[in-house]
C-alpha cells in the first residue's frame, strides 16, 4: 500500500523531487483526502454532490488534475478503512499546515457536510472532533461553517 502511494506521488505529482519531500507531501494529501472522505460517509448515503465537493476541494487545495484526484481518493479510502482513529491523519496535517490552511480544511469539511442539503448529527460530531484535533479555535470553526454554508 505505501509503495503504491509513493509511486503515485513520485510519478504524477512531484517528479524529480527528493524522496522524503514526496513521502511527506503524499502523506499530507492522503490524510486530507481521508478526512474529506470520512465526512462524506458520516450520514446514511453518499451523494454525487458530496463526491464532487470532495473532488473540487482536493483540486483546489493541492492543484491536482481530475485523474490525480481520483487516484488520491482511492488511496485515501484504503487508508481510512485501515485507520483505527483520525489522529494519524490530523497529526500529519498539524505538522505540515499553517493555522490558515487547517481552517481551510475545516471549511472544506463543512462544504462536504452541507453538500447534500442536510446537516446530520454525525457530521456535526465529526466536525467538532476534527476541528479539536486540528487545534482550530472555536471562532474560526464557526466562521468556516458560515463561509461553507454561504457557498452551498
Amino acid at each position: 500500500m505505501i509503495a503504491s502511494i509513493k509511486n503515485f506521488f513520485s510519478q504524477m505529482i512531484e517528479p524529480g523531487a527528493g524522496q522524503s519531500g514526496v513521502a511527506s507531501q503524499h502523506a499530507l494529501h492522503v490524510a486530507t483526502a481521508a478526512l474529506l472522505l470520512e465526512m462524506m460517509r458520516m450520514d446514511t448515503s453518499v451523494t454525487a454532490t458530496e463526491t464532487a465537493t470532495v473532488t473540487k476541494a482536493l483540486q483546489t487545495q493541492f492543484g491536482l488534475g481530475a485523474a490525480e484526484v481520483e487516484t488520491l481518493m482511492a488511496l485515501a479510502a484504503d487508508e481510512a478503512r485501515q485507520a483505527t482513529d483520525y489522529f494519524q491523519f490530523t497529526s500529519l496535517i498539524n505538522k505540515a499546515f499553517s493555522a490558515e490552511q487547517k481552517i481551510k480544511i475545516v471549511e472544506y469539511l463543512w462544504q462536504v457536510a452541507f453538500a447534500d442539503g442536510h446537516l446530520d448529527a454525525h457530521e456535526q460530531h465529526f466536525m467538532s472532533k476534527i476541528s479539536d484535533l486540528l487545534y482550530v479555535p472555536h471562532s474560526a470553526y464557526i466562521a468556516a461553517k458560515q463561509r461553507a454554508r454561504e457557498k452551498g
